[in-house]
């Protein structure tokens, strides 16, 4: 079995290659993106509009509701079935998306099987609450008397990342190191597919105009009263999705912490942003893959 993998920066034009290659191919789309699986959140999204949709089967587009937060051990379980389902009807299989943490399923074991009970979740943000980050970390030192051994790669001035790494020792009675060495050897969800991956690359000031160009579209096609109405509907019961870009921005305008005069111009910054994180995963984390370099000249 064959995975077919497109990606790129957001505003590269993901969607409208997937869906020539696929028309071609006689291929279906596995969506990869992060807030496609929200019903709602469509214009900031920029979700494939419906009649995009009916040119290419879609799936894991529109499967939650805008309060149910969808996490990436969710998404593997989903994808993989899907991608059976396409490649029993003999069809091939097309993962378009450019969301890392999702897209690195397809490649490598991305969660393990800690489960962390409500209670530990509770105790330890307590500790924090009440002690402090220190301590927190002193609590982690305790669990992982190896040191540094144990906390490589750990940012012990992050208090998130502190709570999670002290939630998973707590929850397990095991060291970071005892759990990350278990991680190693996990088998990856889609270990027995093959892959041949595509990333889409535009020149830099082409990518700067369509990201502008892409800002301003949303904004016209109605994004503010989306939001409005999504919050309306429980959009900040799910923090993932109430800060994605393009609704945070439009939520801190609403609230009066963002003059309306600004929303634009926050939106591009941010998505900027994005960019710039997206180019290091893809540098750093795709495996393998051929560059395709798109160009509107």
């Amino acid at each position: 079995m064959k995975l077919h993998v497109v990606t790129g920066c957001t505003a590269t034009g993901k969607t409208e290659w997937a869906l020539r290659w696929a028309e071609a191919c006689g291929a279906e789309i596995i969506s990869c993106d992060s807030l496609l699986f929200y019903r709602g959140m469509d214009l900031g999204t920029a979700k494939p509009a419906a009649a995009e949709r009916a040119r290419v089967p879609h799936h894991l587009i529109d499967v939650r509701d805008v309060t149910e937060p969808m996490n990436v051990a969710s998404y593997a379980v989903l994808a993989r079935a899907v991608a059976r389902e396409i490649a029993a009807r003999g069809r091939p299989v097309l993962v378009a998306g450019g969301s890392g943490f999702y897209l690195k399923t397809f490649f490598a074991p991305v969660v393990d099987d800690v489960e962390v009970p409500p209670a530990v979740r509770t105790r330890v943000a307590a500790l924090l609450a009440e002690q402090g980050l220190a301590a927190a970390v002193a609590d982690l030192r305790r669990l992982n008397p190896a040191g540094a051994a144990d906390l490589v790669g750990l940012d012990l001035a992050n208090p998130r990342r502190v709570a999670r790494a002290l939630e998973r020792c707590l929850a397990s009675g095991r060291s970071l190191r005892d759990l990350a060495e278990d991680f190693a050897r996990l088998p990856a969800p889609f270990a027995e597919w093959e892959k041949e991956i595509t990333l889409l690359e535009r020149p830099p000031a082409e990518l700067e105009r369509r990201i502008a160009a892409r800002a301003a579209g949303m904004l016209r096609a109605g994004l503010v009263g989306e939001v409005r109405a999504l919050r309306a509907a429980g959009l900040e019961r799910n923090p993932s999705a109430a800060n994605a870009i393009g609704y945070r921005e439009v939520l801190a305008c609403l609230e009066g912490r963002l003059p309306p005069e600004a929303l634009e111009a926050e939106i591009v910054k941010n998505t900027r942003a994005l960019v710039k994180k997206q180019r290091t995963w893809f540098r750093t984390q795709l495996p393998p893959h051929r560059a395709v370099a798109l160009t509107s000249g």
